[in-house]
């Protein structure tokens, strides 16, 4: 007989795959129909067409895809750059307008994207960095750059500067100390941030459509025109491989975070 417990369990587990997939569904119906409308429950007929077109036709799906990841992976290499110095600053630091400085570096949560990119276009129009991915990379990191100094700040927090003190009086230097003691326990945070970053990035349509003038096409770009009263079937493919390449990003950086705590454990258990 099942014990309460595990009955609690695998009914908690089948409820959470349950909320979390059950939305998937509508979408893999719309992306295989032909013609499917309300107040029809389920589609009349079943057609490749959209997958054809968003995978093996000359939509520029894989360019698009590969410029996505590129730019969100860009961006947040360059947020970890600049966040990693700033939580340490915000965290262990008391000065004069401390909460001026937060309040710039969050801004961009509250702020409306539209309000921000008036100003950045016009910046860098000047500059010449409009229609380029570069100018992309650096207008995407308004929005993203936030959620990772946050999820930084969170582990600085917990983060005895004891620690370091001790690996000074082992005869740590600097660079050994951030890399031996501050670093493993900011991963988790960096992680985090990391997933926000991207994610974030991926799903920026109006930056990317404001900053790159067309000429920078995202998997956003080409997603939104069938949003917004195009072909519903193609939306929705392009919806479900959306979800797809963000749930993949984010698995691929579970999994290396796994493996670096397990060799990790392996090298202080062989220690």
């Amino acid at each position: 007989m099942m014990k309460p417990q595990m009955f609690i369990k695998i009914s908690l587990s089948l409820l959470v795959f349950l909320l979390m997939f059950l939305p998937f569904i509508p979408l893999v119906l719309s992306s295989l129909s032909f013609g499917w409308q309300w107040p029809e429950i389920l589609p009349d007929a079943i057609s490749l067409r959209a997958w054809d077109y968003v995978l093996f036709g000359s939509s520029g799906t894989w360019q698009a895809v590969g410029v996505s990841l590129l730019i969100a992976l860009i961006v947040t290499v360059i947020n970890i750059l600049l966040a990693v110095p700033a939580a340490n600053a915000l965290v262990r630091n008391s000065f004069r307008g401390k909460w001026i400085m937060e309040a710039i570096i969050f801004a961009p949560i509250i702020i409306p994207p539209f309000v921000a990119v008036m100003g950045i276009h016009l910046t860098f129009l000047k500059l010449g960095l409009t229609e380029t991915i570069v100018g992309v990379v650096l207008a995407h990191i308004s929005p993203t750059l936030p959620y990772m100094v946050r999820a930084i700040m969170i582990s600085y927090q917990t983060l005895s500067v004891d620690w370091e003190d001790q690996a000074r009086m082992l005869g740590a230097g600097p660079v050994s100390r951030f890399t031996l003691v501050v670093l493993p326990h900011l991963l988790p945070g960096i992680v985090a941030g990391a997933s926000l970053s991207i994610l974030i990035s991926l799903s920026q349509y109006l930056i990317t459509f404001i900053i790159g003038s067309g000429q920078v096409v995202t998997l956003s770009i080409l997603l939104f025109p069938f949003i917004s009263g195009g072909d519903p079937a193609i939306a929705s493919a392009y919806s479900l491989l959306f979800a797809g390449m963000a749930i993949m990003t984010l698995f691929g950086l579970d999994v290396l975070l796994k493996k670096y705590y397990q060799q990790k454990k392996a090298v202080t258990n062989k220690g």
